[in-house]
């Protein structure tokens, strides 16, 4: 009796061992927190720009529209919730003040708002009407709010970033909760500026005090994440098309990058030695234009065109924000909700079903009980490690049959940090093993695509690394052949 417990005392050690995560590795550079780590599990979700801008035909208002001017006949945030939803992103962020600086919330602080507009005759909350939709659909909801405010009378001087910081609590304490804060980075230039007409720059990096303002938001809406095009949590991709760089590190110097520095682009791509985890978002619309405009009815991203642009961002180790420009209803054009439909199908069908689950996975290695089973059990949490003085780990998945794809999926562990450097991915048919693919980085997530053929194995081969690595999920899967 007493052999026979200390033999299952051994064993719950063995199998405890064995299925043990962080113990046993070591982080290598910064790692995300748990709220980047949710951020980063959303991986895609919806911009909204709809403001003044709407109702002028313009992308950049000047700051001397008036209230009246905002009247939209049939404005209906359920439908904007249900469209998104659908479309299967995960949340919605809105323009609740532009550069312009009229407000979709009725501010205490200014009289530039909706409160003074026809819709609802004044009593309207834009706002609030779309958190509560965002609530019962299931979406996150975020707040874009222009630190440039080209109608203000104080901006420029300091008792301008008082009355910011006002707006921001207001939109921070009265809307529920909040999973991300976008600041852009057009900071100055030519405005109304309550009727002076006239150009005011200011220092981008020093006059908003952003410590005091990050401070601000972690205080109100301590899970939310922070975005400008240097974070603090969430970095700009350094482009508008829809397109992250090939080499993505979330890494980076954070003290290397402000919001709307001019060579920003030089640090888009993130640093392999960075000194703080800031991913990147990708943001683009789904027009030429943020704002709606009639005549590009028929200028809506064809999808072909979203699929690269999906490939291209969340394949790349970012987030994809697709902007929708609501019309001057108050709705999502039809063209949108079409195309974002089709996306919707096309990704569906994709990923429904990965042709790697239940097959045999080899790995040139294995570090200490980090069984390569973690690799096809579609759980972010489990992970398979290769070992310390393995240079060159590979992943090889033998298909019982053979089976006709043409994508592969792989993601790091990132609480693990980001540690892959480059590596190549081959496809074994015809008896023949064939390279396809050669890549840089992975982090949270890297869709390869390649000709669509018949397989009988693939392969993913590490070049170089920062350390042994760790990859939690890997898929094959196959998508509809499209004409790009």
């Amino acid at each position: 009796m007493l052999q026979k417990f200390f033999f299952l005392i051994l064993s719950l050690i063995f199998i405890t061992k064995c299925i043990s995560t962080e113990s046993d590795l070591e982080p290598v550079g910064p790692i995300p927190n748990k709220h980047q780590s949710a951020w980063q599990e959303l991986e895609y979700y919806a911009f909204i720009h709809f403001n003044m801008n709407t109702f002028t035909n313009k992308e950049w208002g000047y700051g001397d529209e008036k209230p009246s001017q905002f009247n939209p006949t049939e404005l209906d945030t359920q439908q904007w919730a249900r469209v998104v939803k659908e479309a299967g992103m995960k949340g919605i962020i809105i323009t609740a003040k532009h550069h312009d600086g009229f407000c979709l919330w009725p501010s205490k602080f200014t009289e530039h708002s909706v409160k003074n507009s026809p819709w609802k005759m004044g009593k309207g909350d834009l706002i609030r009407d779309l958190s509560k939709a965002c609530k019962e659909y299931g979406l996150k909801f975020g707040v874009y709010l222009s630190p440039w405010d080209r109608n203000h009378p104080s901006y420029g001087k300091s008792e301008y970033i008082t009355y910011f910081r006002n707006q921001l609590r207001e939109l921070l304490t009265e809307y529920g909760e909040i999973f991300e804060v976008w600041f852009d980075g057009a900071n100055g230039g030519d405005g109304f500026y309550g009727g002076a007409n006239e150009e005011r720059r200011v220092d981008k990096k020093m006059y908003y005090d952003w410590p005091k303002t990050i401070e601000l938001v972690r205080s109100l809406q301590p899970q939310a994440v922070v975005f400008s095009d240097a974070g603090p949590d969430i970095r700009w991709v350094g482009n508008e098309k829809g397109y992250a760089n090939e080499t993505t590190w979330s890494p980076i110097y954070r003290d290397s990058v402000f919001a709307g520095m001019p060579d920003f682009q030089r640090f888009a791509s993130g640093q392999e030695n960075g000194t703080h985890w800031v991913p990147t978002e990708t943001d683009v619309s789904i027009r030429p234009g943020w704002y709606y405009h009639p005549e590009q009815d028929d200028q809506v991203k064809s999808l072909s065109k979203l699929v690269d642009i999906y490939y291209n961002s969340v394949g790349l180790n970012s987030s994809l924000l697709l902007n929708l420009p609501v019309d001057n209803r108050g709705l999502i054009h039809e063209n949108e909700v079409k195309n974002l439909k089709a996306l919707a199908d096309y990704l569906n069908t994709t990923f429904s079903y990965n042709y790697s689950k239940g097959q045999k996975v080899k790995t040139s290695s294995t570090y200490k009980g980090y069984d390569n089973s973690a690799l096809i059990d579609d759980d972010k949490k489990t992970y398979w490690a290769s070992d310390i003085n393995d240079q060159n780990p590979t992943i090889e998945i033998h298909l019982d049959n053979p089976v006709r794809v043409n994508t592969f999926m792989i993601q790091e562990y990132l609480p693990m940090g980001q540690r892959i450097k480059s590596f190549y991915f081959e496809v074994f048919t015809g008896g023949n093993w064939e390279k396809v693919y050669e890549g840089s980085t992975i982090g949270n997530k890297r869709l390869i695509r390649f000709k669509t053929q018949t397989i009988e194995r693939a392969r993913f081969t590490v070049n170089d690394k920062k350390a042994q690595i760790v990859i939690s999920n890997i898929g094959l899967y196959r998508a509809k052949d499209l004409d790009y």
